[in-house]
């Protein structure tokens, strides 16, 4: 059965479906070292008694951080939902399992501001289920269905912010991906077992804008599933406990092909040229996020047995003394 932790200045804290939040009594100051001291979880979720006796509260004005901590290993799939492959111009069928690194230092919580630098202006948005590790992954490792468990100890909302005016002519994923605030994860941690695991594909991802829904697809979209991401990732790069792999994100974000025609006139063109008609093209776009914009994110099963919060994050412009 899972069981969800937030977190916030004051520490770790498990969460009820009711909202209400019992403390972790821990010293883990990491992800890593409270996946470890899972017995401190499991005695939090037992508490029983109300507000006077110490024992469950309401969250309040607490703000809630990214229950994943920092430093971290971020690794991200490329191309990993079938309505996002068709979106992007390309088969499915032969999409090829890839990977990307984000900054840590773009982790941040479920309630904190997006910062749009100044050079920015295509400002996409990608929910993504994120995966945190609560074991070693070491090169080799042959993940299976029956072995997830051994090392994805929890789940977690991510919402993998990019810059497509960087990544696309640079091919720059790295740098568009990586700035400070373009990784918000949370609200939950949440805690998971084998039984969880072999729940995955009855989980939902939505991302709306402004209220209005722009993703909204199950997890079954997913096109390489999480032991068979793990076991292509873990042929070149080891996972630690606390860090987090973020499995794709589903069709419906801003940045879409221009179709077949397009892209055949595109080709012909110098890739100056080309670029300069894509971006102008691509500026009349209103999807794109702006100053002023609020997006949540949210990942759960349609009975909620499987609930991993929402996130609601304003979108604001950098000011001159942050990146610009």
């Amino acid at each position: 059965m899972s069981t969800a932790v937030v977190r916030t200045s004051e520490g770790w804290w498990v969460q009820r479906a009711d909202g209400r939040i019992h403390p972790v009594e821990t010293d883990a100051g990491t992800t890593a070292e409270l996946l470890a001291d899972r017995p401190a979880v499991e005695r939090a979720d037992r508490a029983e008694g109300g507000w006077e006796e110490g024992g469950w509260e309401e969250l309040g004005s607490r703000e809630l951080l990214s229950p994943v901590t920092s430093p971290c290993r971020v690794v991200a799939q490329m191309v990993n939902y079938r309505s996002h492959a068709i979106d992007s111009g390309f088969d499915p069928e032969l999409v090829p399992t890839a990977f990307f690194r984000k900054a840590s230092g773009s982790v941040t919580g479920p309630t904190a501001e997006i910062v749009r630098p100044g050079h920015v202006r295509l400002l996409d948005y990608e929910v993504e289920l994120g995966l945190v590790l609560g074991a070693p992954l070491p090169l080799d490792t042959d993940v299976t269905s029956a072995t997830l468990g051994r090392y994805v100890a929890a789940l977690v909302v991510a919402n993998d912010i990019s810059a497509r005016d960087l990544q696309l002519p640079k091919t720059q994923f790295y740098e568009s991906k990586s700035y400070p605030t373009f990784t918000p994860l949370g609200p939950r941690l949440l805690l998971v077992d084998e039984d969880d695991l072999a729940s995955l594909e009855r989980l939902r991802l939505v991302c709306t804008v402004n209220g209005e829904v722009r993703q909204d697809s199950p997890a079954t979209d997913m096109i390489t599933k999480p032991d068979r991401a793990l076991t292509a990732l873990a042929r070149f790069q080891t996972m630690a406990p606390g860090d987090v792999l973020l499995t794709g994100t589903p069709g419906g974000t801003a940045l879409r092909s221009p179709g077949k025609a397009l892209e055949l006139i595109g080709s012909l063109l110098p890739p100056a040229k080309k670029w300069q008609v894509f971006f102008a093209r691509q500026a009349k776009n209103p999807a794109y996020l702006k100053p002023g914009d609020i997006v949540t994110t949210s990942i759960a099963t349609p009975d909620r047995s499987l609930d991993l919060g929402t996130q609601r994050t304003p979108v604001r412009a950098a000011t001159p003394k942050e990146h610009s």
